[in-house]
């Protein structure tokens, strides 16, 4: 692992390197008058061997290295900040380079220091990453800390990446969600190129089942991602009724949660790829048995998962959380009626990384890790 002291400054002005496909850096190099071939040897350069700096591409001549810095830096750049939960679960603030759309920006187009949160989850041979593809988020969901912090801006590629790239674990990681701070279909076509990276024969070479996309469902994006991806997808459900949902969440009311399942139903879910439906449980609100009966219905001929959520209080939002009890009745009849469900492990929550908690809304001091 690369000490974080060599990796790129925030304040760097040439473009990163990471975050480009083979054939844009075969682009690129071409541009420069290399041969084609050398966009590859960078390609593996960067997502195999993770060097932190252009001369560490040995392979690569020493005029064409210095051809390649005058424009270009590798750009992965450490995390400013760490917190360690009691049961392994570890955060991460990371620096992001996205475009600020802040009312409070005077300039357009104006840039400035942002972070987003990322969490790494161990669990015996197993390590999982959460990764944020946003500053914020659109959908503000009632019961999301994210949602909160209203939406600052798209995460780059590059800025998705270097959540794996520059991640102190790295080498222990098995699976990657994209469950972090924003919406991926808000985000698609960096989400989707992020992924295509992570799944290339010249890239991490990662299978599409370690990776998993999550959305609250949105119009024309969800099925652009189910076309153009093999990664699994997760829908935040919360409530399989239309008014609740929308009152828990607002993007029901640009594309339903019947609307959503209906085109979940015309894609293969029966071999390897996966359908999962995300579901915080909300004490006496949606977790009754009527509520239980109305998933069964909504989920009927679907091949998919259930994941309970434990409910983590936020400021100022007055929802109830739910028993282990509610929880288990609740589990135990999508069970009996066909629907594999599973109440997911809370993680992370008393450095506020579990579900719903992650914001940046704050201004953050830089610290090291």
């Amino acid at each position: 692992m690369p000490s974080i002291c060599s990796m790129q400054p925030m304040s760097e002005t040439r473009k990163p390197l990471m975050g480009m496909t083979s054939d844009e850096l075969k682009a690129i190099v071409r541009e420069l008058g290399m041969p084609a071939f050398t966009g590859g040897q960078i390609a593996r350069w960067l997502y195999q061997q993770h060097v932190t700096e252009i001369d560490q591409m040995t392979n690569i001549s020493k005029m064409n290295r210095e051809r390649l810095k005058e424009l270009y830096v590798v750009g992965a750049m450490p995390p400013v900040d760490c917190q360690r939960s009691v049961d392994g679960t570890v955060k991460y603030l990371f620096p992001v380079r996205c475009e600020a759309v802040s009312g409070h920006d005077t300039t357009a187009g104006a840039t400035k220091e942002r972070f987003v949160e990322t969490v790494f989850i161990p669990d015996g041979d197993r390590g999982t990453l959460c990764v944020s593809c946003q500053v914020g988020c659109k959908m503000n969901c009632l019961f999301c800390q994210t949602g909160k912090q209203g939406w600052e801006g798209n995460l780059t590629v590059a800025d998705i990446l270097n959540q794996i790239y520059a991640l102190p674990e790295r080498d222990q990681l098995t699976n990657i969600v994209f469950m972090g701070q924003g919406e991926p279909m808000d985000n698609l076509d960096a989400v989707l190129r992020a992924t295509q990276i992570l799944t290339a024969d010249d890239g991490y070479q990662w299978s599409p089942k370690r990776i998993t996309v999550s959305s609250v469902g949105v119009k024309g994006k969800l099925k652009r991602f189910l076309d153009e991806s093999q990664c699994h997808v997760a829908i935040s459900m919360h409530s399989p009724m239309h008014e609740q949902r929308r009152m828990l969440m607002p993007a029901e009311g640009l594309m339903t949660i019947e609307e959503v399942v209906s085109l979940l139903k015309t894609y293969d879910f029966t071999h390897q790829r996966r359908c999962s439906f995300e579901y915080i449980c909300f004490g006496g609100l949606n977790d009754t048995v009527a509520h239980a009966r109305a998933i069964v219905r909504l989920v009927e001929g679907l091949e998919c998962r259930v994941n309970l959520i434990r409910f983590h209080a936020i400021p100022d939002v007055e929802l109830p959380g739910t028993d282990e009890q509610r929880m288990e009745r609740m589990r135990d009849y999508l069970t009996a009626n066909g629907v594999f469900t599973t109440i997911r492990a809370s993680r992370g929550h008393d450095i506020l990384a579990a579900c719903g908690l992650l914001s940046t809304a704050r201004k953050k001091e830089k610290s090291e890790v």
